[in-house]
């Protein structure tokens, strides 16, 4: 555990993290040959149509999937939704008109409105002529059983703290060695507080991940059947208990910041991560100095085999000092105040929780194998910071294993946090060296109030970018990062997960420059059913990959996620706003023309 002491030296040293750079890229040099697959750009695509135009501005086109009372249910709905009063009670008149009409009518009603709008139907079965419909007009269908349980907030705030306190800090009195980012708290217990945009999954027991599993399989397999290049996704808190996804994300943030400490007394402090390179030989006098090791054993950690000849150490090579591809667990380790040394994580776990530990990764696996199975890509999505780089961290193993020849698993990349730019770029040059094939999915984030109100309560940098624009101006970053490699690796993909018209335009102005074809089924476009038609179907009968979240479940069952979708589009006023007047504008087209009982083909 000699790279054990360096942690612990960290921990006592209280060492500060000097705030990661989010400057403009630099020029990127151009891949070294033994990438992977890079294609051609001459004679081979010359013979290839241009990629085709998209109007965003024609109504006609956008809704010649929709028939008429289609239309004007998404202009109730959406009306309904900017009403601020309206969302603001919204669980009481549901709960009154449901108590007013009876069971019955109330499921015909929702069905008819909000329910229509948003959800498919309530089985695998009641939704494929919607799936065969968007087909036929260019749009594919990502299954998602939109049933959430309707806790009270107190039992999920006391399933939360149950889930992520281990036996021994039940013992200790509740006390925690962790960082304050990685322990529970009881005000933030609920962690469907200020969420809209994303689903929330509770530990109850083992049983229960078994069954979120379950559910994950039946809609990885629907998914193969739904469209030629299938999608799903899970989400990891559903599948085991969220304790051990706190400690990792722990352990490995300590790590990192360790490096930049050391980068920083190198006088390389806030360059981007691949930017940044330590030189081994002050590396190894610093940690000689600290006392915490050998100079034998330090050589040991720095070898010419295992880093190169280049005498610099950059991040992916530091983090490489703790890797481990088949005994993740060994690595999980935590100081002892009382000794000041690190002991292995595991010791600290009864036998109970290290098999919690290990059936959350066997279900990881198993989905995994189902996804391969069924040629479908699995994306695993972004959840809270203080879990997200544990996450990360087992998404990046099962690409290692399972991205060989294309991108089955896709990691979720949040473009709203100060580091993702970093997180990017760190991965994308991972896969590069490793040989794997990269996938990422982009979107905004989820979290960002419940992030900022937990970081400012319990007294930790706030991990989001400051304005919206910034958020904006990192996504758009990202995103052309992620499209310059897709340019030099065929086997490299993104799903553009955004209902944002700017950044669709921008990704469809950045493919034309890099002779990315919509063809070459590289970069994938995702909305939610029921939300921005506008774009996704435009984008679909051009030939563009574009894919609808499409949940299905019992009305009673998916009222938490109609709430959720109620608020999200409140939340998006500038882009509804726009979706409801070319709505109205085909309504009052087909009126004047005679086609109010249009048909679509």
């Amino acid at each position: 555990m000699a790279l054990g002491r360096i942690l612990a030296a960290v921990c006592s040293r209280a060492l500060r993290l000097a705030p990661l750079s989010t400057a403009a890229p630099k020029t990127r040099e151009q891949p070294a040959a033994g990438r992977g697959a890079v294609r051609g750009r001459g004679a081979a695509e010359a013979g290839r149509p241009p990629v085709p135009t998209v109007d965003f501005d024609n109504a006609q086109e956008a809704y010649r999937s929709r028939r008429s009372w289609e239309l004007a249910r998404s202009l109730l709905v959406l009306r309904l939704c900017a009403s601020p009063a309206l969302l603001a009670h919204h669980e009481q008149l549901l709960h009154f008109t449901r108590r007013l009409l009876g069971q019955r009518l109330f499921d015909r009603l929702m069905k008819m409105t909000f329910y229509g709008q948003f959800v498919a139907g309530e089985d695998q079965e009641s939704i494929q002529p919607l799936i065969r419909h968007n087909r036929a007009f260019g749009v594919g269908s990502i299954l998602d059983y939109g049933v959430e349980e309707d806790l009270s907030q107190e039992e999920a705030e006391r399933q939360e703290m149950e889930s992520c306190t281990s036996a021994a800090e039940r013992k200790d009195g509740g006390t925690s060695k962790r960082e304050k980012q990685y322990q529970v708290h009881q005000a933030f217990g609920d962690r469907r507080d200020g969420v809209v945009s994303a689903r929330t999954y509770f530990y109850a027991n083992e049983a229960k991940c078994d069954g979120h599993m379950e559910t994950f399989l039946r809609c990885i397999e629907a998914s193969g059947g739904a469209s030629e290049d299938g999608f799903s996704a899970i989400k990891l808190t559903a599948l085991g208990r969220p304790q051990f996804l706190l400690q990792f994300s722990d352990v490995l943030t300590k790590w990192r910041r360790f490096f930049h400490q050391m980068a920083a007394e190198q006088g390389k402090a806030g360059l981007d991560a691949m930017d940044t390179k330590l030189e081994v030989a002050a590396l190894q006098e610093s940690v000689a100095k600290m006392g915490i090791a050998s100079r034998k054993e330090i050589e040991d950690w720095f070898r010419a085999e295992t880093l190169g000849v280049s005498g610099t150490l950059d991040l992916l090579d530091w983090n490489s000092l703790i890797d481990s591809r088949t005994k993740l667990s060994k690595h999980l380790v935590v100081p002892n105040m009382q000794t000041g040394q690190l002991e292995p994580l595991l010791s600290g776990f009864t036998e109970e929780e290290e098999q919690q530990m290990r059936r959350m990764l066997q279900r990881m696996d198993v989905l995994a194998k189902k996804a391969t199975e069924v040629g479908v890509r699995l994306m695993v999505d972004a959840e809270q910071t203080y879990f997200q780089p544990a996450i990360s961290r087992l998404t990046l193993e099962m690409q290692r294993k399972f991205n060989v020849e294309k991108p089955l698993i896709l990691n979720t990349y949040q473009c709203y946090l100060r580091d993702a730019y970093d997180n990017v770029t760190l991965d994308v040059e991972l896969a590069r060296r490793e040989g794997w094939c990269f996938g990422a999915k982009l979107v905004r984030g989820a979290y960002m109030a419940q992030e900022r109100a937990r970081a400012a309560e319990i007294g930790y940098e706030d991990p989001i970018n400051p304005t919206y624009e910034a958020t904006n101006a990192m996504y758009h970053r990202c995103l052309d990062y992620v499209l310059e490699e897709l340019k030099n690796n065929a086997k490299a993909e993104v799903m553009v997960a955004s209902h944002n018209e700017d950044t669709v335009r921008f990704t469809l102005r950045r493919m034309e420059e890099l002779g990315l074809h919509p063809t070459d089924r590289q970069v994938y476009f995702g909305q939610l059913l029921g939300m921005c038609d506008q774009i996704s179907f435009p984008l679909g009968q051009a030939g563009f990959a574009v894919y609808k979240y499409v949940p299905y479940g019992p009305v009673m069952e998916v009222l938490p996620y109609l709430s959720r979708r109620a608020l999200e589009n409140n939340s998006v006023m500038k882009g509804a706003r726009r979706e409801r007047q070319l709505l109205w504008q085909e309504l009052k087209r087909r009126l004047c023309t005679g086609n109010l009982f249009y048909r679509p083909a």
